[in-house]
């Protein structure tokens, strides 16, 4: 766990120095809601009709942006070599930087989502589900997103690649997420979407490490 916990805060520290990155990805998240208003009219009822569908195709596409350079900068650098060849093993080393990715990008996605949820006037009873289901979808996008990073090490053109690798693996969770935030705004039951959003975290957070490992395997070898 000190191991674990020395990545983490080194990726951390890593990210605050190149903080634009950090704030790229919440400034486009913003963007791309703030631009749909203007693009379908501000008529209130047609903003909260597609507020969920909205705020979470933006923070999918959002959490994209920086999943290309999850794993790249340590690749160039060499200590992606050196976690490969420490005792730690690269499974670890994979959640640990999973985890500060998902700190540094979809915490701040998760903070910034409930102005957002006023621009698109979406109704009061869908606010905490839509918090709590991106709670739940933005760690499982994180570590999803890691097996493509993995993928794409050392290739041409890997943000295009990494696009078509990881977007299909997502629509279940964006499927799932925005359908929790619709039945909670129209008092029908959303628990369901929400233990199967859970479901899809735990087994992202089971099995993407090992998959995401063997990738990086595969790229150094």
């Amino acid at each position: 766990m000190s191991a674990f916990a020395a990545i983490v805060a080194r990726d951390l520290r890593l990210a605050l120095r190149q903080g634009m990155d950090s704030v790229m990805v919440v400034m486009f998240f913003v963007i791309a809601v703030v631009l749909f208003p203007f693009g379908v009219g501000p008529e209130p009822n047609m903003l909260a009709r597609i507020a969920a569908g909205v705020i979470w195709v933006a923070a999918l596409l959002a959490s994209m942006l920086s999943l290309e350079r999850l794993f790249q900068t340590d690749y160039e650098d060499g200590s992606l070599e050196l976690f490969y060849l420490s005792p730690l093993g690269l499974e670890v080393t994979v959640l640990a930087k999973v985890t500060a990715h998902w700190i540094t990008t979809g915490l701040p996605l998760i903070v910034a989502a409930p102005v957002l949820t006023v621009l698109m006037n979406l109704p009061a009873d869908g606010f905490w589900i839509l918090i709590v289901a991106l709670s739940l979808g933005t760690p499982t996008l994180s570590l999803i997103g890691a097996i493509g990073a993995a993928l794409v090490l050392g290739s041409r053109r890997g943000g295009v690649l990494l696009s078509l690798l990881v977007l299909p693996l997502f629509i279940p969770v964006l499927i799932f997420g925005v359908s929790a935030v619709d039945a909670a705004t129209q008092g029908l039951p959303f628990k369901a979407q929400l233990l199967i959003m859970g479901g899809f975290f735990l087994g992202a957070l089971a099995l993407t490490p090992f998959a995401a490992a063997a990738g990086i395997r595969q790229s150094i070898e």
